[in-house]
């Protein structure tokens, strides 16, 4: 990770951590490099939370002025922004998201005309010109770029999804957790389009309720609604739609490693998993892993974050991973992960198969699990202490094969994430608090 990019773009509290300014020196080089490198057509979208049309501007006005033409998307998500970079005349794309952080955060994904994030190459000079280490030209005259709008761009993408996923979802009972994110300006349009029985919830963005107490980190609400309205399944979007969760008909959760565990299996009985592997995260659960060993399937294991998952996918030609957070990406039909798209995916399984939601995981058995986030003063300090790694591998130690911890830095926030894996809940809670105990002895907690 550099001094701004995460694993995830650009990100920050609006107005605080991530300025204006910042995000029109963003706009300024991109605009310049993608003008000498090609057409200079960039488009940007935009999630639903109140700053972010505020740094469209901003991104635009930078664009245009190194002599870009700055098209708008308008209200969004990722993946319909990385299809349309991918399939449409772009060079680049830029979205503007925090994904699944509260309102007052935002970020900036940038995505090269293949449809992929960009990689470190770019976003080293980027970051140098964000901290004035040189100096760009200003277009002048003619050469001044346009800023014009590209709300069609919504319609080609629903279009797209529509003709890649034609499932008849007559009879089948939906719920949709909507976020009151982007997915507002997608979702309802595909699955009215399939003939699906659906309901939504959480589909009035106001700017500021957006993953407010609804979405993929705040389940509750529709774990109950699901169970009260005798739904089949529900879905439910973070604020950009490129994850999401399920849930089943008696409220539980149906994550990330179990949607991966009923595409990986039936892709393999399809014939289609090519070099019989999935891709996961060292975040997935240990019982995934123990029933794709059930079912013959491999898999290999990235570090956290969709860019380590797609390189993986990409360098080796498997077709299907991702992580336990819902981000999933299917590669027969792009590699970026898409919410409604997973959605699309799981429903077509099941009506395949005629299965259930239950049905088709029943043989993941998923080890108790224990997440556990502290704020500390500085990540990378916690993780050089001595005594915090050896402590780590006592615990470690104890486990054996019937457990794991795992304790990463967050991408994106000044967090330590300690998660434990074990046979039991009062397991998991022993082994955090040892690490986290003496990350708070140590002084290092915020």
């Amino acid at each position: 990770m550099g001094r701004y990019f995460g694993t995830d773009g650009v990100r920050g509290e609006a107005n605080k951590d991530l300025t204006v300014s910042k995000v029109y020196k963003i706009g300024r080089y991109v605009g310049d490099y993608y003008r000498k490198n090609g057409k200079g057509r960039i488009l940007i979208g935009k999630d639903t939370r109140l700053s972010s049309s505020m740094f469209e501007a901003a991104l635009a006005s930078g664009i245009a002025e190194s002599g870009g033409d700055a098209l708008l998307m308008g209200y969004g998500t990722t993946p319909c922004l990385a299809y349309l970079i991918a399939n449409e005349d772009f060079d680049c794309g830029i979205m503007i998201s925090a994904s699944h952080n509260p309102y007052h955060d935002n970020g900036i994904k940038i995505f090269g005309t293949d449809g992929l994030k960009i990689k470190d190459d770019l976003e080293d000079p980027i970051e140098d010109y964000m901290d004035d280490l040189f100096e760009l030209p200003r277009a002048e005259g003619k050469e001044i770029g346009h800023i014009t709008a590209y709300a069609e761009g919504i319609d080609h993408y629903v279009d797209w999804l529509c003709r890649t996923y034609p499932t008849d979802l007559s009879g089948t009972k939906i719920l949709l957790d909507l976020c009151n994110g982007g997915s507002c300006t997608t979702a309802e349009k595909v699955f009215r389009r399939l003939h699906a029985d659906y309901t939504v919830m959480n589909s009035a963005p106001d700017g500021i309720n957006i993953n407010t107490n609804c979405g993929s980190t705040h389940l509750e609400g529709l774990q109950e609604a699901v169970k009260k309205g005798s739904y089949d399944i529900g879905f439910a979007f973070d604020g950009d739609a490129d994850r999401v969760l399920a849930v089943d008909p008696q409220g539980q959760v149906v994550d990330g490693d179990k949607i991966m565990y009923l595409l990986a299996c039936y892709l393999k009985e399809e014939g289609k998993l090519q070099g019989n592997h999935l891709v996961t995260t060292v975040m997935s659960n240990i019982g995934l892993k123990k029933a794709l060993d059930k079912k013959g399937i491999s898999y290999a294991i990235t570090p956290v974050g969709d860019k380590n998952v797609v390189d993986c996918l990409r360098a080796k030609g498997y077709v299907v991973g991702g992580e336990q957070s819902g981000h999933i990406i299917n590669t027969y039909s792009g590699y970026f992960g898409d919410g409604v798209k997973t959605a699309l995916n799981v429903l077509e399984v099941m009506k395949k198969k005629g299965q259930s939601i239950n049905e088709l995981c029943d043989e993941l058995k998923v080890f108790p699990q224990l997440l556990i986030n502290v704020r500390v003063k500085d990540k990378n300090v916690v993780l050089q202490d001595e005594e915090i790694k050896a402590k780590i591998n006592e615990v470690a130690e104890a486990l054996g094969d019937n457990g794991r911890i795992l304790v990463r830095p967050s991408g994106t926030e000044p967090l330590i994430r300690v998660m434990t894996e074990a046979e039991s809940d009062e397991l998991c809670r022993q082994y955090d608090d040892a690490v986290i105990d003496l990350i708070k002895a140590k002084g290092y907690a915020a």
